[in-house]
C-alpha cells in the first residue's frame, strides 16, 4: 500500500541547505502531525546524515564527470560519501544530484541517468568505471555485479564485511536512489507487444532496492522523487533517526511488491486467458485518504485506491473527481458507489436515489428534470438526506431543480443531499449546485467497468467473484403463464429486473412507466419484503410490474398470491422453486402474467 512520504520539491537548489534551512522538527513528532492531517499526501522528516560513521568506511572518490578512471573510481577516499543514482523516472534528477553534491557526495549513476546529470552540471562517475565491466545484453545488465551490491548490502559494523570490501577494492554507498521502467504505464497504455512488455520488466532497479532497504541502517534508499527534500534535510541534520530509514526502507519494499504484482498479474493474463482465478494473486493498494472515521464514530478508517491492471480506466466512484463540499466520509463512498453502480446501468436518461446503499427512487424520462422528481417521489422520506446520480450531464436547469426542489411530503421543505453524482456538469450547472449547501459533495464519475473481478472480505479470507453484469437485453423474459404481458408490462417487468439486482436481499420492486414506485429490501422472509414494496407503492400498484430476486418459495397464501390480490400486472423471477407450479396455477387464476427470467440477483 504505498504512502508518499516526502513534500514536494520546490524549484531546485544550488545547495541542500536552502532546502532545509530553519526546519529541526523531531522527525516522530512530525510523522504523528502528518498522519493527524488526512489531506496531506505526503511527509517531510528530518534526521542526521550518517557522515560520521563514513568517515571509518573506505569509499570511493568523486571526480569530474567523464573523465574519472577505473582506477580513480576505485580507490579508497576515507570520509568521502557515496550516492548511487539509477532512474528511469527523472523528475527533479537535477535538484537531487545538486543538493548530493552540495553535501560532499561522489555519485555514482548508470546510463540516461549519468548523462542527465552531467547535463545539469554534477560530476558523475558512471558504473561501469566501478565495475570494470561494461553495460551489456541490450541493457539487462548494468549494475549486477559484487562492486555496486558490495557496497550497498555491506554492514558497516562488521569488520570482516569492511575487510572484504578493502581486500576487493569496493566502496561502500550511503544512499541508494532508484525507480524502475515504467512497466504499468507501458501495459496499460494500449496494445502491447508480449515481447515490449518483457523488456519493460525491471530486474537491476528491484534487485538495488531491495539490497539498500535491507541494509537500511547503514543506506538510505528513496524510491520516490518527492522524498527528495526529506533525504536533503535528513542528510543535512545532527541526528541519526532509524525511524526515518525504516520508513524508507517500507516504502521501498512497497514499491517493488507493488511492481511484481502488476508484472504478476500481466502474466497471469497473458498465459491464462480464460481463467478469471489465479492460484494467488496481490491487489496492489495506495492509501488516498484517511478518513474521519468508518461506519461508527468509534471505529478507525482510510479510503485506498486500487492500481490492479484490471481496473485502470474502470471508472467509478474511487477515481471520481469530487468539486465542492465536504470530505467524503466511509458511508459516504458506500451509498455513492451503490447509486452510480445503479444508475450507470441504464442507457436512457435516469435518476437514481440512493439511502443506505439502497434504491429508493428510480426514473428514467427522456426530460431529466420528470425523471428527478419522480425518483424523489417514490419515497420523499427516505431521498432526504440520501445520494441523488444521474447519468447525463447536470446543467443549469437541473442544477436549479435540485437546488430548489421542495419535498413532495409537505411542498415546503427543501430537499437535502448528502452527494450528487453524475458524469459531467456545465460550468453554470456547477456554479448553481455549488450554491445549494458548504457540505454538499459534488462527485464527477465515469461509468463504471464492466466483467470486474469483484473481492469481499470475510474473517480469516476473501470472497472472490465476477462481477453482475447482465442486463435485460442478455435474457429471456419466458411468459409462462397464460396470460401474455402487453408491450408496455414487459417494459415495465425489464425496468423491475433491472432495478431489483441493485437492492438487498430479499428484495422486491414494483414499477411502471420507468419508474419504481415501491421497493422493499432487506427482510429476512420474501413476504414481509413484498408487503413494504406494496405500502411504499400505494394505489399506483395496480396494473404495475413486480420483480423479485429470487424465485417465490411459496405462492398460495404467500407472496404471489398476495401480490395478484393487489392488483399487480406482472411479475418477474427467476424460478427454480419446486412449487413454480403453484405460482403459474395462482397466476392463472388472477390473470396476472408471470415471466420466468432464469437468473437471480441476489445482493448480500
Amino acid at each position: 500500500m504505498p504512502l508518499n512520504l516526502g513534500s514536494s520539491p520546490a524549484a531546485p537548489a544550488a545547495a541542500a541547505a536552502k532546502v532545509c534551512a530553519g526546519v529541526r522538527a523531531s522527525p516522530h513528532h512530525r510523522l504523528l502531525r502528518a498522519l493527524d492531517h488526512p489531506s496531506r499526501r505526503v511527509l517531510s522528516l528530518s534526521s542526521s546524515s550518517s557522515a560520521g560513521r563514513a568517515a571509518s568506511v573506505p569509499a570511493m572518490a568523486a571526480a569530474e564527470a567523464g573523465a574519472s578512471t577505473a582506477t580513480q573510481a576505485k580507490s579508497s577516499a576515507a570520509g568521502v560519501k557515496q550516492a548511487l543514482i539509477s532512474l528511469s523516472d527523472k523528475t527533479d534528477l537535477a535538484y537531487l544530484g545538486n543538493g548530493l553534491q552540495a553535501l560532499g557526495f561522489s555519485i555514482i549513476s548508470t546510463g540516461g541517468t549519468a548523462s542527465s546529470l552531467e547535463a545539469a552540471g554534477v560530476n558523475v562517475t558512471k558504473v561501469e568505471q566501478i565495475t570494470n565491466f561494461p553495460e551489456m545484453l541490450d541493457g539487462r545488465v548494468k549494475t549486477l555485479h559484487p562492486s555496486v551490491h558490495g557496497g550497498i548490502l555491506a554492514r558497516r559494523d562488521q569488520e570482516h564485511h569492511l575487510k572484504a570490501l578493502n581486500e576487493h577494492g569496493i566502496g561502500t554507498f550511503d544512499v541508494v536512489v532508484v525507480n524502475l521502467y515504467p512497466f504499468y504505464n507501458k501495459v496499460t497504455s494500449g496494445l502491447i507487444s508480449f515481447e515490449d512488455g518483457i523488456e519493460n520488466i525491471d530486474i537491476g532497479g528491484p534487485t538495488m532496492i531491495r539490497a539498500a532497504a535491507k541494509n537500511h541502517k547503514d543506506v538510505l534508499v528513496v524510491v520516490d522523487h518527492e522524498d527528495y527534500p526529506a533525504l536533503l534535510e535528513y542528510l543535512q541534520g545532527k541526528q541519526d533517526d532509524q525511524q526515518f530509514r525504516k520508513m524508507l526502507a517500507w516504502k521501498a519494499f512497497q514499491h517493488v511488491a507493488s511492481y511484481d504484482s502488476a508484472v504478476s498479474e500481466w502474466l497471469w493474463k497473458q498465459s491464462n486467458k480464460g481463467d478469471a482465478f489465479p492460484p494467488n494473486f496481490t491487489v496492489p493498494l495506495s492509501l488516498k485518504s484517511t478518513l474521519r472515521y468508518g461506519e461508527n464514530p468509534h471505529q478507525k478508517a482510510a479510503f485506498y485506491g486500487d492500481k490492479s491492471l484490471s481496473v485502470v480506466n474502470a471508472g467509478g466512484i474511487a477515481t471520481a473527481i469530487q468539486h465542492h463540499g465536504k470530505e467524503m466520509s466511509y458511508n459516504n463512498y458506500l451509498d455513492a458507489d451503490a447509486a452510480w453502480n445503479c444508475v450507470s446501468e441504464f442507457e436512457s436518461p435516469t435518476c437514481v436515489v440512493v439511502k443506505h446503499t439502497n434504491p429508493c427512487g428510480v426514473a428514467s424520462r427522456q426530460d431529466i428534470l420528470e425523471a428527478y422528481r419522480l425518483a424523489v417521489k417514490g419515497d420523499p422520506v427516505s431521498a432526504f438526506g440520501g445520494i441523488v446520480a444521474f447519468n447525463t450531464t447536470i446543467d443549469e436547469d437541473l442544477a436549479k431543480e435540485i437546488r430548489e426542489f421542495r419535498s413532495p411530503t409537505d411542498g415546503q421543505t427543501r430537499m437535502f443531499y448528502e452527494i450528487v453524482v453524475a458524469p459531467g456538469y456545465t460550468e453554470k450547472g456547477l456554479e448553481i449546485l455549488k450554491g445549494k449547501s458548504k457540505t454538499l459533495r459534488i462527485l464527477e464519475a465515469r461509468r463504471s467497468g464492466k466483467r470486474m473481478l469483484s473481492l469481499r472480505q470475510v474473517s480469516g479470507g476473501w470472497l472472490a467473484q465476477e462481477s453482475d453484469d447482465l442486463t435485460p437485453e442478455d435474457i429471456t423474459f419466458t411468459t409462462v403463464s397464460e396470460r401474455a404481458p402487453q408491450d408496455s408490462e414487459l417494459s415495465d417487468a425489464k425496468f423491475a429486473w433491472l432495478c431489483v439486482k441493485h437492492v438487498k436481499s430479499n428484495a422486491i420492486v414494483i414499477a411502471k412507466n420507468n419508474c419504481m414506485l415501491g421497493m422493499g429490501s432487506g427482510q429476512p422472509n420474501r413476504l414481509e419484503s413484498l408487503r413494504i414494496a406494496f405500502r411504499k407503492a400505494g394505489e399506483e400498484a395496480k396494473g404495475a410490474a413486480l420483480a423479485s430476486d429470487a424465485f417465490f418459495p411459496f405462492a398460495w397464501n404467500d407472496a404471489v398470491e398476495e401480490a395478484c390480490q393487489n392488483g399487480i400486472g406482472v411479475i418477474a423471477e427467476p424460478s427454480g422453486s419446486m412449487r413454480d407450479s403453484d405460482a403459474v396455477d395462482c397466476c392463472n387464476k388472477y390473470g396476472v402474467s408471470l415471466l420466468f427470467t432464469g437468473v437471480r440477483h441476489f445482493r448480500h
